[in-house]
């Protein structure tokens, strides 16, 4: 089992092999107690016909510090097995060439695993969930770093609570970037203006880079994203969890 925390959603998955045969995604509640959470992984195991006996392995990575040790917990009391968790001190076959290695997130660097290993060449990240995230990673397995900007549903839920007279939209792609209502407006703004922030940055990135890169888009809103933006190559919604499964492999190793 892979479960990757982030700061809005929770994604869990099993996989059989090499082959990920099944695939959930829940709100991520700092409030669930323990015990709340074990009935949650349970009912979720028995939606597929799994038993808790069924998962002899699993790997976690997480962006919220009070739920670290909680699913650590969870998954070596529920499931009876040791977690590997993603931090400091387990090998992930990159090197991190950043200022301060430790600031960054569990959930990129397992991005940036798995991104080595399925694409040939430097790759270029961008994970689109409450932030929107940049990583870029050298063809010989740097992390260099990358950019950070406000996720899309952070953006409309800025735009609720600190505006008047704007409302709380979903994001459904608008015909025309010249909105004639308040909604459609705020559509293109944000799925628009959006694809033109992750085209600019890729084009400073590869400028920087000095050489061609691969473009894959991960993340919840991904597939909204990704028709507007020429320079996405490939989109990968499960690349963390493939990214913690291949993390694992090499660990157990």
């Amino acid at each position: 089992m892979a479960v990757d925390i982030g700061n809005t959603e929770t994604s869990w998955g099993v996989f059989e092999g090499d082959r990920l045969t099944a695939r959930w995604s829940t709100s991520t509640v700092i409030e669930r107690t323990a015990d709340e959470y074990r009935v949650l992984l349970s009912s979720l195991l028995a939606e597929r016909g799994f038993s808790r006996g069924d998962i002899t392995h699993a790997a976690m990575c997480s962006v919220v510090p009070p739920l670290t040790g909680i699913f650590e917990a969870l998954l070596g009391g529920t499931l009876a097995v040791k977690p590997l968790v993603v931090g400091a001190g387990i090998k992930t076959g990159i090197r991190i060439r950043m200022d301060n290695p430790r600031e960054v997130g569990a959930d990129r660097i397992v991005n940036a695993v798995a991104a080595h290993n399925i694409y040939t060449g430097a790759v270029i990240i961008i994970d689109m969930g409450t932030a929107t995230t940049f990583d870029t990673i050298s063809a010989d397995g740097d992390y260099l770093g990358g950019a950070i900007a406000p996720g899309l549903k952070t953006s409309i839920e800025s735009l609720y609570a600190h505006t008047a007279m704007l409302p709380r939209i979903d994001l459904t792609r608008p015909e025309k970037a010249i909105g004639t209502n308040t909604v459609t407006a705020m559509r293109s703004g944000l799925i628009f203006g959006y694809s033109g922030l992750i085209e600019g940055l890729v084009k400073r990135i590869k400028n920087e880079l000095g050489q061609q890169a691969s473009v894959v888009a991960t993340g919840g809103l991904a597939n909204i994203i990704a028709g507007e933006v020429k320079s996405i190559d490939d989109v990968k919604p499960d690349l963390t969890l493939t990214g913690l499964k291949l993390l694992h492999k090499l660990n157990l190793e």
